[in-house]
């Protein structure tokens, strides 16, 4: 039987809030407790209530999405639905998972409940996972088992939160520690930034527009923040 999660949707909006719960209902990993059209309504049930996902707006009257969440740091995994793209350093220093801008596609809500269900699979066995660096090879031990993956197989990395994923073309690993303690590594200096969420190995990069880098036949997202670094490497 698929394991699931409780979950609990925050917007003052109506329309938004209605479309947040249709894409929702699709994965049958999600069990929505609560949806609300305000944080102050939220804020009591999920103090008391087994809640391990928020799927909350940011600017809402009262009390913001960003206020909700700072009282509510004991849910593991916070994804901001916004249309305000400008709130999202500040999201993410609210410990927030994923940050998703209003319009978005079905596309885009999938890949972070993704990101969502991983990141609380990975949590609930976090001590089965460690690494340790070689010259050119990274061990990463699940359990009692150890697998040596080579750095120059390493596509991209991505961040879970506390833990990131390590993406090769054939498997994705996950080890404890965050994606900015990975990269301050030596053996980590071949990979480059390309947002918040995700580093990519420099020499797969096959291309970059507005948006996006394309990574072999993937394509990943390009945060503005990091997007001259990424040009002035490609020049």
């Amino acid at each position: 039987m698929e394991k699931t999660y409780n979950c609990v949707i925050v917007d003052d909006d109506e329309i938004d809030r209605l479309t947040v719960l249709v894409h929702a209902k699709k994965f049958p990993f999600l069990q929505i407790l609560g949806v609300y059209s305000s944080a102050r309504e939220a804020v009591d049930f999920v103090k008391h209530e087994p809640v391990q996902i928020l799927l909350l707006d940011v600017d809402m009257p009262g009390m913001s999405g960003i206020d909700l969440r700072s009282q509510l740091l004991h849910v593991p995994v916070c994804i901001f639905v916004t249309s305000y793209p400008d709130y999202a350093v500040e999201s993410f220093d609210a410990a927030a998972l994923d940050f998703i801008v209003k319009p978005f596609t079905a596309d885009r809500f999938a890949m972070s409940m993704q990101r969502a269900r991983e990141y609380l699979e990975i949590k609930e066995k976090a001590d089965l996972f460690e690494y340790s660096l070689g010259h050119d090879t990274i061990f990463i031990k699940q359990g009692h088992e150890k697998t040596k993956v080579k750095l120059y197989d390493i596509l991209y990395l991505e961040a879970l939160k506390d833990y990131t994923g390590i993406v090769t073309e054939q498997k994705k690993y996950c080890v404890l520690g965050s994606l900015g303690l990975l990269l301050q590594e030596e053996s980590f200096q071949s990979f480059i930034r390309i947002h918040r969420s995700f580093a990519v190995q420099k020499h797969y990069i096959r291309k970059v527009d507005t948006n996006n880098v394309y990574v072999r036949k993937m394509s990943l997202p390009l945060g503005k923040t990091f997007r001259k670094n990424v040009e002035e490497l490609l020049e």
